[in-house]
């Protein structure tokens, strides 16, 4: 997450998140796609939906949490991810 004033291109920030993981893990960490998102989904106490992201990247039917913020986030990431590919649409 970018800290609140930061403004960077989506290309610079993906290059920046593989070169540092690729720095922490090592040479044989496989990250290569990055995309960036408006929001992350969050718990009204502020926790981030980490499985719930997780299950709409694998394409798996998930539940929307009950205690989730804004169900709308997990539209955007499911769109995202459709338009840049990842996803298939449908």
């Amino acid at each position: 997450m970018l800290k609140s004033g930061v403004s960077k291109d989506h290309e610079t920030i993906s290059n920046e998140c593989v070169k540092m993981v690729r720095t922490k893990i090592g040479p044989v960490a496989a990250f290569k796609t990055v995309i960036v998102i408006k929001r992350l989904p969050k718990t009204r106490s502020g926790k981030i939906l980490r499985g719930t992201i997780r299950k709409i990247a694998d394409n798996v039917e998930f539940k929307v949490p009950p205690t989730i913020d804004d169900p709308a986030i997990l539209s955007e990431i499911k769109e995202d991810l459709i338009k840049h590919k990842i996803l298939n649409n449908g």
